[in-house]
């Protein structure tokens, strides 16, 4: 299940993780309800941001988180640590190393864009449910960006960070798919919905957190690897960025849609 993270380990990529987490809490998690003694298994938690919203707003839960990278654990734990009174049980794992143990819940958020094989992973993460168990899948899809003012500057850089993702074997457009995925991998009562952001002027703390913080800081990510690969130029990555940071300016308008999915077992 292992891929490359095309947004790299660095620091300015955690902080963008925790921004997008705390602005976006609400919209992703609104309406889950995970009861006090149930098992619940984070796949792919990273440095721990969606961990923290899992804790809070779960109080009494019994949560095991994975991930892959022993830096993102660590930092993981140190931010829960910091924020919440809530214990966690880490893993460093691959999610197929989980085989035998059973959980009420699985959270699975922005993961399968990164995975060459999502229903594979899908699949190991159905067996890990006991009878009547649900999973949450939050995804994204960068084709549901649209923004004023209209460029194509823009939206090239944009198409950059797809087609880097694609290249490292993931989906920037996997939003859209989070349904049939879940039906392939023999997920029953799927409920899938849109989750929209909406920024302008009069919302300044989602043209902050979501428009600069999340969706731009995303795309300035794979700045190093457009230009090495030869995606655009210099001075074509400068425009296209310059014309997304318009978007959060007075008179700009930016709009993006995550698709958050149920299915149980």
């Amino acid at each position: 299940m292992r891929t490359d993270y095309v947004h790299g380990y660095t620091a300015a990529e955690t902080r963008r993780l925790t921004d997008q987490a705390q602005t976006l809490a609400e919209l992703l998690h609104g309406g889950l309800e995970y009861p006090p003694g149930a098992r619940v298994l984070e796949a792919g938690c990273g440095v721990g941001a969606q961990t923290v919203q899992l804790l809070t707003r779960h109080p009494g839960i019994e949560l095991v988180a994975i991930d892959i990278s022993e830096e993102s654990l660590a930092q993981a734990k140190a931010r829960v640590e910091a924020e919440t009174r809530g214990g966690v049980e880490w893993r460093c794992a691959d999610l197929r190393e989980l085989e035998g143990e059973q959980f009420d819940h699985v959270f699975v958020c922005f993961v399968l864009e990164h995975l060459a094989d999502p229903v594979a992973a899908l699949t190991s993460l159905r067996r890990l449910l006991r009878p009547g168990g649900t999973i949450t899948v939050i995804e994204g899809d960068h084709q549901s960006a649209f923004f004023h003012p209209r460029s194509a500057a823009a939206q090239a850089v944009i198409e950059c960070l797809g087609d880097l993702q694609a290249e490292a074997g993931g989906d920037s457009l996997i939003g859209r798919r989070v349904q049939p995925l879940l039906q392939a991998a023999g997920y029953d009562d799927i409920r899938t919905e849109p989750r929209t952001v909406y920024a302008d002027e009069t919302l300044p703390h989602l043209v902050d957190g979501f428009t600069r913080k999340t969706f731009i800081a995303m795309v300035e990510s794979v700045r190093e690897k457009a230009l090495a690969t030869g995606l655009l130029t210099p001075t074509q990555w400068a425009e296209g960025i310059r014309d997304l940071e318009r978007t959060a300016e007075p008179g700009g308008t930016f709009h993006y849609t995550f698709f958050r999915a149920v299915g149980r077992t």
